[in-house]
């Protein structure tokens, strides 16, 4: 799907948060519809427009207000923008709506999304958060996008997405202690996020403090046990300090959710393997 669209994993992970899109999940994947299809192409466009997604989230949850609770699916909506704002038109609507103040718009300057995008003096948190969107999918870019993520949360200190894409990208870029003071920070404003406790404990791993990655991890899938990851690297940790038993507990978690994943054979290989064996010295999954 993200080589299809030209999407990144962490970017389709993010409109998926704000349910912008809503894949099935199965087999330890994700499978998108037709209209979800049409809805990431909608929302790739508005975003390379500087349309932040979350805005677009926001003026979506205040059209179905205006609706009176009846779910909009953006793939079935007409939206428009001039540059700043979202308007809406409805499927049988004529008139375009601003959601967030409820009012219709009738000569709502709008412009092609595929057309040049004036720059603007500055940027929002929203800006620099959608350029650190565009930055961290390749390791060239990865101190722009941490640039990028630490300048939107600055001007946004509570959001938590973007402390969380700020810890991802210092992980890459291989700034473990301030990865950490980041998805620490993030915990403290959402400590039931199983995506926090999963990047932490990753990050915990590393740093070799393995009783502390195991107490997130297992967090982590506590609040999400179907986080095939999660489990994954959970009995790596437990391994690495030396608990066989609860690791092999984990590898067949992982094989239930994922018998075709990319680390099935490890796994299995692992669970082959006798009580004595080595562990692993590294974690062959990132931070998400």
């Amino acid at each position: 799907m993200a080589r299809i669209l030209g999407l990144s994993e962490r970017r389709l992970r993010y409109w998926e948060r704000l349910r912008l899109v809503a894949p099935r999940p199965r087999w330890g994947h994700r499978f998108y519809s037709f209209r979800d299809l049409v809805a990431l192409k909608t929302v790739a466009q508005l975003t390379a427009s500087r349309i932040p997604a979350r805005r677009l989230r926001q003026a979506l949850v205040a059209l179905q207000e205006q609706l009176g609770g009846v779910h909009a699916r953006l793939s079935e909506l007409r939206v428009v923008s001039n540059g700043r704002e979202v308007a809406v038109i409805g499927p049988r609507a004529t008139h375009a709506l601003e959601p967030l103040t409820g009012q219709f718009v009738m000569n709502f300057d709008t412009r092609e999304l595929a057309g040049k995008v004036q720059v603007m003096a500055s940027r929002t948190a929203e800006e620099w958060f959608e350029l650190g969107l565009a930055s961290d999918s390749s390791p060239d870019t990865w101190p722009q996008a941490a640039e990028a993520y630490a300048q939107a949360l600055s001007l946004a200190p509570d959001w938590t997405e973007a402390q969380i894409n700020l810890g991802a990208t210092l992980y890459q870029l291989g700034h473990m202690e301030e990865a950490e003071k980041h998805f620490l920070g993030a915990l403290t404003r959402e400590p039931q996020n199983s995506t926090i406790h999963f990047n932490l404990g990753c990050v915990l791993d590393e740093l070799g403090r393995y009783e502390q990655a195991i107490l997130h991890l297992r967090r982590a899938v506590e609040l999400s046990p179907r986080h095939a990851d999660a489990h994954f690297n959970l009995a790596l940790a437990y391994e690495k300090n030396g608990e066989r038993r609860p690791a092999r507990q984990h590898w067949a978690h992982y094989l239930r959710l994922e018998p075709r994943g990319a680390w099935a054979g490890y796994a299995r290989a692992r669970l082959a393997e006798p009580p004595n064996a080595r562990p692993a010295s590294s974690s062959p999954f990132a931070v998400s």
